[in-house]
């Protein structure tokens, strides 16, 4: 489905079509493979079809979980900005995965959403590690492009995580199918057992409009 809604009762994942000229359709089996362990793994309702949606569709507000990836640039235009501050204030969740090369367009683009809202580390405490799968020592690393540690960001409404920003991890990559990159069955797991609790938090901390 594109712009579509979820079936009646159901939840559904969108990935984020953003302007800027960044490939936000990467990944492409990453959200499929997202999708089919949740429905697998946990009682939730989950629509098992990816839906693209951009920031001025009329259903964005149907959706409780987001996620935008790629390598280049992302840019929001004054109506987007706005129209992503209201999605998130209103109980929705974007999940943003630089693809090692998103970092910077994505820092600048976000200022625009919350000018008063700086991104934060999530500390390890925080229920995206702990609310279906452990992890103690928070984001799983899955590329060693740069050696950096995986660090995972977030901006609070409240005390709830609106938006969580995963950075030299590569998440959305660990999402995809075995052997479409060379890391281990192992680091898949992880990354998907993640996305689980990720996706678990959004649909039940979601705050009704």
């Amino acid at each position: 489905m594109t712009a579509a809604t979820a079936g009646p009762g159901r939840l559904a994942v969108a990935r984020l079509q953003y302007e800027g000229g960044g490939d936000w359709y990467a990944n492409p089996s990453s959200l499929p493979n997202l999708i089919r362990a949740i429905a697998e793994r946990t009682s939730l309702p989950i629509e098992r079809a990816e839906a693209k949606v951009t920031l001025t569709d009329s259903a964005l507000f149907d959706f409780p979980f987001l996620h935008a990836t790629g390598h280049g640039e992302m840019k929001f235009s004054e109506v987007e900005a706005r129209r992503l501050r209201e999605y998130l204030t209103r109980g929705g969740f974007l999940h943003v995965d630089d693809n090692y090369g998103l970092d910077e367009s994505f820092r600048r683009e976000i200022v625009k959403v919350f000018p008063d809202r700086p991104l934060v580390e999530v500390p390890t405490s925080h229920p995206i590690y702990h609310l279906v799968y452990e992890f103690p020592n928070g984001l799983p690393k899955v590329h060693e492009h740069d050696g950096k540690p995986a660090k995972g960001y977030g901006i609070f409404i409240g005390n709830r995580l609106a938006l969580y920003y995963t950075y030299s991890a590569d998440l959305g990559n660990g999402w995809e199918d075995v052997g479409t990159y060379p890391d281990p069955p192992a680091i898949h797991e992880q990354a998907l057992r993640l996305g689980v609790n990720l996706f678990t938090y959004a649909a039940t901390s979601r705050v009704q409009p």
